[in-house]
């Protein structure tokens, strides 16, 4: 078995074992649905287990109301796609915002590329509701966030000395962030499972560089992480 496909066993089994402490019925056939997920994530890569317990938080408490979701990992530099049903349908990396942070500078969706404050090239954290829409320069994509006009779309040869297609083969995430603010995947990973996935609109769950979880994401309390004492 190779290493990408221990790497989607792994976070199928521990979706699973989230979703089965949840009482969510989803997860009875986690070997099937290792073997039908898409995985691009390189070899090594493992998955966070905040992403995977924020995963089985929304299907167990049904926030994404019966859509598709993305649970989008900035710190890890990948994106891992559910369908409708809480089962996993991909894995990739992805490139982001090459600014570190979480916020959203005023008045960005109205500036050119070139306009943008390289302090203002983030990818936004939190809980967006979106979908494939018209864009002035580059025609239908899928957007995150019209407001912010963060959207997801695939790589394009673009500069050269970007490396963008190099940077998403890179086991390091250290090297993702490259954007003004978008996400970029692999354009077979976006053709064979984000179009399909989120042809009528799903929910993204971006996770925060700095921002806390609780204000990113209000009532997901992660397992895995210690509580701290107020002044600490």
């Amino acid at each position: 078995m190779s290493m990408w496909r221990q790497t989607i066993r792994a976070v199928v089994g521990s979706l699973a074992l989230a979703f089965a402490t949840f009482g969510v019925a989803e997860a009875e056939d986690a070997g099937a649905q290792a073997d039908s997920a898409v995985d691009q994530l390189p070899p090594g890569q493992d998955v966070s287990e905040t992403a995977i317990e924020l995963a089985g938080w929304v299907v167990a408490t049904r926030d994404s109301q019966g859509y598709p979701f993305a649970i989008i990992d900035k710190r890890a530099a990948q994106i891992l796609v559910f369908g409708p049903d809480g089962r996993l349908r991909g894995a990739a990396p992805g490139l982001f915002g090459s600014a570190t942070g979480d916020h959203v500078a005023p008045g960005i969706a109205g500036l050119a590329l070139r306009e943008i404050p390289g302090r203002d090239r983030t990818t936004p954290a939190g809980r967006f509701i979106g979908g494939f829409g018209p864009s002035i320069d580059a025609g239908r994509v899928l957007w995150v966030d019209y407001e912010s006009a963060v959207s997801i779309h695939p790589t394009a040869t673009g500069v050269a000395t970007e490396r963008r297609a190099e940077r998403l083969a890179s086991p390091s995430p250290d090297d993702n962030r490259i954007t003004h603010g978008c996400i970029n995947v692999a354009p077979e990973f976006y053709e064979s499972v984000v179009l399909s996935t989120f042809e009528r609109g799903g929910v993204f769950y971006i996770l925060p560089d700095a921002a806390s979880l609780a204000e990113t994401f209000p009532g997901f309390a992660p397992r895995t992480l210690p509580t701290r004492q107020a002044g600490h």
